[in-house]
């Protein structure tokens, strides 16, 4: 039988077809090849009982992400938390550059507005004004969040982001009838306590949603610094104006992007993120395949 996974927990994996559910495990063969079965799969696989199956091929991918494990993404909602825990420009940026990567589409969605301070929310508000003009862009509190389901149809999207940033919290409002854990931030460490212990795609409405485990961290993988420029829209916009064809936008003179960092129309920030990921790749060990 050919199916969709849909849920992975503890080395099972839960693949439904024609409204019946099969639990099922991957063959050994799989970690002798180094392939792991991702949520959003299609695979094919035998199983004489409902409860009794074994996965037998990996369909191939368009795409697969590593956090949060899902394949063939569609569109991913980023959860940004402006406030507890603290805004991260870093960590924002870093998800925007692997979601380009692999050609998933992303929209963020910014929770706890109503927690910054009048003059955070202005520096706040000057920040995603920024954004809005790349991505589809929400605010928790502005809009209803029944408009993010007019951005899908028939898609596998995966809610993303920082522990503690909400992403629980959303996904019940978009669809009360869930009724997901949800947990307080910690003020000592302002980090929210891991509540999504398995990675699942629920039905809502018309599509597939992954709520997935919360990070504080992300890592750049499979990313160049000859491919890194590229993977920052804003930069594509005016790259082709550099000097020099290649123009890393590092030490190069007469580079477009660095003008347009002084002139105020790329963001400063986007451009300092930029050079720490640039040399944290010049300082990655290459990785080399067995």
């Amino acid at each position: 039988m050919k199916g969709l996974i849909r849920q992975s927990l503890s080395g099972y994996y839960d693949i439904e077809v024609n409204g019946v559910e099969y639990r099922t495990r991957a063959r050994g063969n799989f970690r002798k090849k180094g392939k792991t079965p991702l949520v959003g799969d299609w695979v094919e696989f035998k199983a004489e009982q409902p409860q009794e199956g074994y996965i037998l091929k990996i369909y191939p991918r368009k795409n697969s992400m590593i956090r949060p494990p899902v394949a063939n993404v569609d569109t991913a909602l980023v959860v940004t938390a402006c406030k507890e825990p603290d805004f991260k420009s870093n960590l924002l940026d870093r998800q925007l550059v692997m979601l380009e990567k692999n050609n998933i589409r992303p929209i963020l969605y910014f929770s706890k507005l109503d927690l910054l301070s009048v003059t955070e929310f202005k520096i706040m508000t000057t920040i995603v004004s920024y954004y809005r003009k790349y991505y589809r862009c929400f605010f928790a509190q502005d809009d209803d969040p029944k408009q993010l389901l007019a951005e899908f149809k028939h898609e596998i999207v995966v809610v993303m982001g920082q522990t503690g940033a909400g992403k629980s919290t959303l996904l019940n409002k978009l669809a009360p009838q869930l009724n997901l854990t949800t947990a307080a931030v910690s003020k000592a460490l302002s980090r929210g306590r891991h509540t999504t212990r398995k990675t699942a795609l629920l039905p809502i409405e018309e599509n597939l949603i992954a709520d997935t485990p919360g990070f504080s961290s992300f890592e750049l993988r499979d990313v160049t610094k000859e491919t890194l420029p590229h993977l920052f829209v804003d930069f594509v916009k005016y790259q082709s104006n550099c000097k020099f064809r290649g123009c890393l936008h590092l030490n190069e003179p007469q580079c477009a992007i660095k003008a347009k960092v002084q002139e105020g129309q790329i963001l400063e920030s986007r451009y300092n993120n930029y050079v720490q990921f640039q040399k944290e790749l010049q300082q990655q060990k290459p990785k080399y395949k067995r």
